[in-house]
């Protein structure tokens, strides 16, 4: 009776074992069956929240669930994404995150709350996307060399409007500025959006800024572009030389936005929202919606989820140094 009461007792607790791991592929299996909140770790309206929700729409149809925006701005996207890391791992939370949260912050936050190469399940890349070195419509520079000899002689008296440390409009600065020996007073605002108006308004300078936050208020002639960091040049900015032609060949930058869920988060999850993703990029409307922010659209083999853990390991290993380089 004793070794059958202890067979029994091994039988249960080796049963006992499994139930979680078999609850969580039944909830894999069945999900989602309630809406998504995909934390968007910036203000309405920049780069990151308009990409945010030009996916979403699109993946909720593939999912069968509504995703829903949730802006957590501050601190460079640091807070919002430090939310997504300590929300649940059912899938339920997701973050549209992008090279300041999950790269530059390592360098620029010596007390980060997290280690993107770490605390999340990385997703998929959305979008790439150069960076322009804008400056209010009435700076008197001409062009990118007229820009830098003043920049040179007057910034002590300048202001640079970025979008929180450890953004990518703060960073780029911060190379731009290190390459031109230039000091000027950083203005920070809760998201791209912001700054954005804040320039539009007068109120600073110069910054440097996305394609898609910049595009619509170039066409309309309330800032001006001395030149965009990528490599050819933007379609959506074709009279808009690239830096290296006019004539700072160091200044070689772009920014670009993914999607993590929180570590621990089931793999058949993950599968399920990289697919989704997948499918809204191979959307043509959806398509068309982001190259008309001057977005670029990664190539298959640009996509999921070892594609962006490469990605992110490489940015960091390739930003700290000269973030650390910029700030001496």
């Amino acid at each position: 009776m004793k070794l059958l009461h202890r067979r029994l007792f091994l039988h249960l607790t080796a049963g006992a074992a499994v139930l979680p791991a078999a609850s969580r592929i039944a909830r894999a299996q069945t999900y989602p069956s309630r809406p998504v909140t995909m934390i968007v770790p910036a203000a309405a309206g920049g780069a990151t929240d308009v990409s945010a929700r030009i996916v979403s729409e699109h993946m909720s149809r593939t999912l069968g669930q509504q995703i829903v925006i949730e802006n957590i701005a501050g601190a460079g996207g640091t807070i919002g994404t430090a939310r997504t890391m300590r929300a649940n791992p059912d899938g339920y939370t997701i973050e549209m995150g992008h090279m300041g949260t999950h790269a530059l912050a390592v360098a620029l936050y010596p007390k980060l709350a997290y280690k993107p190469e770490a605390d999340f399940e990385p997703i998929s890349m959305v979008s790439a996307f150069a960076m322009v070195i804008l400056a209010r419509k009435d700076f008197p520079p001409k062009d990118l060399k007229e820009f830098a000899s003043f920049v040179k002689a007057n910034s002590n008296k300048l202001n640079v409007a970025h979008a929180g440390v450890g953004s990518i409009f703060f960073t780029t600065c911060l190379l731009l500025n290190s390459i031109l020996d230039a000091k000027p007073t950083l203005v920070p605002f809760n998201g791209g959006g912001p700054a954005m108006n804040a320039l539009v308004a007068g109120q600073v300078d110069y910054m440097c800024g996305d394609v898609p936050t910049s595009v619509s208020q170039l066409r309309a002639g309330t800032i001006k572009a001395y030149a965009v960091g990528g490599a050819p040049r933007n379609p959506m900015l074709p009279d808009v030389p690239t830096s290296k032609e006019a004539g700072l060949p160091e200044f070689r930058v772009s920014g670009w936005t993914a999607l993590f869920a929180p570590k621990t988060t089931p793999k058949p999850i993950i599968d399920k929202l990289a697919l989704a993703l997948d499918r809204a990029l191979d959307d043509a409307t959806t398509r068309k919606r982001l190259l008309e922010l001057g977005s670029d659209i990664p190539d298959k083999t640009s996509r999921g989820p070892q594609s962006l853990a490469r990605l992110v390991k490489g940015e960091v290993a390739k930003w700290t140094p000269i973030i650390n380089l910029a700030n001496e």
